[in-house]
């Protein structure tokens, strides 16, 4: 793998690359774990470079789709496609954007990136939840590898063989994004007005 011979600069480029409709086959992972192996550099350093990369990536898929609308996801991913994931999106956007960026299952996570941007998805929010799941992904990832060496290379490589933890770990995710948009429900509906909430405000009249 020429990228290997780079470094971090070539792990760079593949996760900004792999953020895009290019298929990579979790190549920034395979890279991350042979680099974070080598112990040639501290396994953050390897985890930041990849998120970075993976964020740059996926702004860019991002904002692209959102200039050029539907057109673009038809153009790069065909109707039948994008009809199915405009449906998962609109239903499941934000669980299924942090699945498919933080777990490394062969999930259509650029098509995801592109449906978000042609969905009108917040930027803000957007960037939040695919840097903390790509950050949470990679740092897994080179730190396994830092500690296991080639033992977790041999997994990152074959994950066909390690189904049951990919699942779990799936599930973990799951359960941490719907957890957290109960309680940001709660939050917003504990600040809102209290018109907003039904309650209907005392009204004072002069007794005089």
């Amino acid at each position: 793998m020429l990228a290997r011979h780079w470094g971090a600069s070539g792990l760079f480029f593949l996760a900004i690359l792999d953020s895009s409709p290019v298929p990579t086959f979790a190549g920034p992972d395979i890279l991350t774990a042979i680099l974070a192996a080598s112990h040639r550099n501290p396994w953050y350093e390897y985890a930041a470079v990849a998120t970075l990369g993976s964020v740059i990536g996926a702004l860019i898929t991002f904002r692209l789709a959102r200039r050029a609308g539907v057109a673009y996801l038809h153009s790069k991913f065909g109707k039948g496609r994008v009809a199915a994931l405009q449906r998962s999106f609109q239903r499941w956007g934000t669980a299924n954007l942090a699945i498919s960026t933080a777990v490394p299952f062969p999930f259509p996570t650029s098509a995801l990136f592109a449906a978000a941007g042609a969905s009108g998805y917040r930027t803000r929010k957007y960037v939040a939840v695919v840097a903390l799941c790509r950050a949470l992904r990679y740092s897994l990832v080179a730190i396994l590898a830092d500690r296991y060496g080639r033992h977790f290379v041999r997994a990152v490589r074959h994950p066909g063989r390690y189904w049951g933890w990919l699942l779990l770990f799936a599930a973990i995710v799951a359960g941490v994004v719907v957890a957290g948009k109960f309680v940001s429900r709660k939050l917003d509906a504990a600040a809102a007005p209290e018109g907003d909430r039904g309650i209907r405000p005392v009204q004072f009249t002069n007794a005089e």
